[in-house]
């Protein structure tokens, strides 16, 4: 039969779009071109995700306790969860009021002393030369002073670029579980997680007793670790603003706290586990490691995917400092405004000035074919390939270099091995990076065209999932890919809407860059190819196969099986939207066994050829032949 098959058979997660299961942030990107029953659909569940409305029975109940229907939730609400989602101006926290110090210095004039006081617990352990201390009968002292004293005084600063892709507002992630001051992206890993194992419609606990223990793996991580408070934010920053470090801000803020989190919280594993990282392009290398690790035979079953809560003030100030962000005076240049336009500053293939930073969570659910068929497993896309090249010599870390061309083209060329020239040639479209900034725009779409030029291809659809969403920085591959999905579901690839006309530098010979949805439904899309340019060099570019032929390939490999199959597969879907309906409502069922009892080591049973591990019903086996040996 030849290598495994990697299947799609579960996503989920959540982005400034919504919800990605149940297909809710897609949705919401095309929300126009839905029929009216699937708009109603998808604004009342946003409505309860941004806690504007809940259930009440079958119904809804606004804040003030009046019931709805769905119906009158996106009529009496439509405002507020449109304005509350997408990229938008930043609210979780105040970006033209950020808090700093501004450092001043204060000398004497005249020789006269600098006189101040202060309670004496706060005296400094090493006195700065020439302080003179002075006892008050308060618990206070007094200091005198001829020299120039340096100070950090509070101060607060704006952010040039307010604009960013966040969750849904209202949305708290810390309320749907016990959060225990964890910080925000892993919180989201959480939860994305959690709402891509819940997709599958299959039982946790009859995945596990099907593979043995190391045959799970978990691959997740996050590029820039974790900033906020509870993280490495508040490690770095604690004694600069006069406060203690707590026990939890250093291993917490580790970049591969995403996968312990949910090996140890979630899943409750002790299979394989990795977190790599590739910049902007991460999400495509932990999905590259798990798609390897299925195809030999080493993994059966892979959660794969990446969190991070990346807008803070500290990240947004470095990136605006390299010039890469859309900052807000270019915005208005651009415009001809005083104002800018923060729901529109993203704009990939257009005139534009940076990317907007964002958000995002986002996990698949990926077995080998052979267990998705055994447990009637649903088939979302399949993904054979993922292809990953640097750049060589490079004049600059950001700079585009031509790593690129050899990931895409090989991703082109796997393709057309796999499903044939037809269906590249007139089935398949492209989730661009399209990070919005003037280089990328450029670089990119030259690119597509020379691939395009190399394989033959015409009126190629290109697509930007950032225009929506932002750049999410690890997790933007996976962003792209849950719409790619959504296009197979819906037949529609969503329209680069934020800009009203692509720019006059962009190759467009071979390329369609569609400045509103394009329905596909008399070409269904059979493949997407999703790329992804990250700084340093790092490019990467995935195959995802539509479920329709993932299914007919499913078919052809297992002929025996596919009618049985077919009938579990019906089942798997009923529990899924089982779920789906509940996460609906915001009952988002967020799996966190943190207290659950230990393994009991004692118990372990250890032999020569393999280990049996108390509470899985198959043993870890010892691979006993020789590799290396004489053939």
């Amino acid at each position: 039969m030849g290598n495994a098959l990697p299947i799609i058979v579960g996503f989920g997660g959540y982005n400034a779009a919504g919800r990605s299961s149940s297909f809710q942030s897609y949705k919401r990107m095309i929300l126009e071109s839905l029929p009216e029953v699937e708009q109603v659909k998808t604004l009342a569940g946003l409505g309860c995700l941004m806690g504007l409305v809940k259930r009440n029975g079958d119904q809804y109940s606004n804040m003030e306790g009046k019931n709805l229907t769905a119906k009158e939730v996106a009529h009496h609400y439509s405002a507020a969860i449109l304005d509350g989602t997408m990229v938008r101006k930043i609210e979780l926290f105040n970006p033209d009021k950020v808090a700093g110090h501004k450092k001043i210095e204060i000398s004497a004039q005249n020789g006269d002393e600098i006189i101040f006081s202060l309670p004496k617990r706060d005296l400094p352990n090493d006195l700065p030369e020439g302080w003179v201390i002075d006892e008050q009968v308060d618990g206070k002292v007094q200091i005198r002073t001829k020299n120039t004293s340096g100070f950090l005084v509070e101060s607060s600063y704006e952010l040039v670029s307010k604009a960013a892709g966040q969750l849904p507002t209202g949305f708290k992630p810390a309320e749907h579980y016990n959060s225990r001051f964890h910080p925000r992206g892993l919180q989201m890993a959480l939860l994305g997680s959690s709402d891509a194992l819940h997709s599958t419609g299959l039982d946790w606990k009859e995945i596990m007793s099907s593979v043995r223990p190391d045959e799970i793996g978990v691959y997740s991580s996050s590029a820039l670790s974790q900033i906020t408070d509870d993280g490495f934010g508040g490690l770095l920053q604690a004694r600069l603003r006069g406060n203690r470090t707590t026990a939890k801000q250093l291993p917490l803020g580790l970049n591969t706290m995403p996968a312990d989190f949910i090996n140890a919280y979630v899943l409750g594993s002790v299979g394989h586990t990795e977190a790599t990282t590739g910049a902007c392009a991460t999400f495509l290398y932990v999905l590259q490691a798990a798609i390897r690790d299925i195809r030999s035979g080493r993994r059966r079953v892979a959660v794969v995917g990446n969190a991070e809560a990346g807008v803070t003030p500290e990240i947004s100030e470095g990136f605006a400092n390299m010039g890469a962000l859309a900052d807000d005076d270019n915005l208005c240049k651009l415009d001809g405004t005083r104002m800018p336009n923060h729901r529109f500053a993203s704009r990939p293939f257009a005139e534009n000035c940076g990317f907007v930073l964002s958000e995002s969570t986002q996990y698949l659910v990926l077995m080998d074919d052979a267990l998705a068929i055994e447990l009637g497993a649903d088939v979302f896309g399949a993904i054979p390939e993922v292809f990953i090249n640097a750049d060589g010599i490079k004049k600059s870390v950001s700079a585009p270099g031509i790593g690129n061309y050899i990931s895409f083209s090989k991703a082109i060329a796997a393709a057309t091995r796999a499903l044939g020239e037809e269906s590249v040639r007139n089935h398949s479209f492209v989730h661009a990076h399209g990070s919005s900034t003037p280089a990328n725009r450029r670089t990119e779409s030259h690119l597509i065209d020379r691939i395009a030029k190399t394989f033959n291809l015409f009126d190629w659809p290109v697509t930007a999932t950032k225009s929506f969403v932002g750049h999410s920085l690890s997790a933007a591959s996976g962003d792209q890919l849950v719409s790619a999905l959504g296009t197979f579901r819906y037949h529609i690839i969503p329209g680069i809407k934020t800009i009203k006309e692509v720019a006059s530098d962009v190759f467009q010979e071979r390329a369609i860059f569609p400045l509103k949805d394009l329905d596909v439904s008399d070409r269904q899309m059979h493949v997407a190819f999703i790329n992804s340019k990250g700084f340093g060099g790092n490019n990467a570019t995935a195959v995802v196969i539509s479920p329709i032929r993932a299914d007919l390939m499913l078919k052809s490999r297992h002929k025996e099986n596919f009618d049985k199959y077919l009938l579990l597969r019906e089942k798997t879907r009923c529990q899924a939207e089982a779920y789906s309906i509940r996460a609906d409502f915001a009952e988002l069922d967020v799996i966190y066994r943190f207290g659950e009892p230990l393994i009991d080591e004692s118990k372990i049973s250890m032999k020569s050829d393999g280990i049996s591990v108390p509470g899985f019903s198959k043993e870890v086996l010892f691979d006993t032949k020789n590799p290396w040996a004489d053939m």
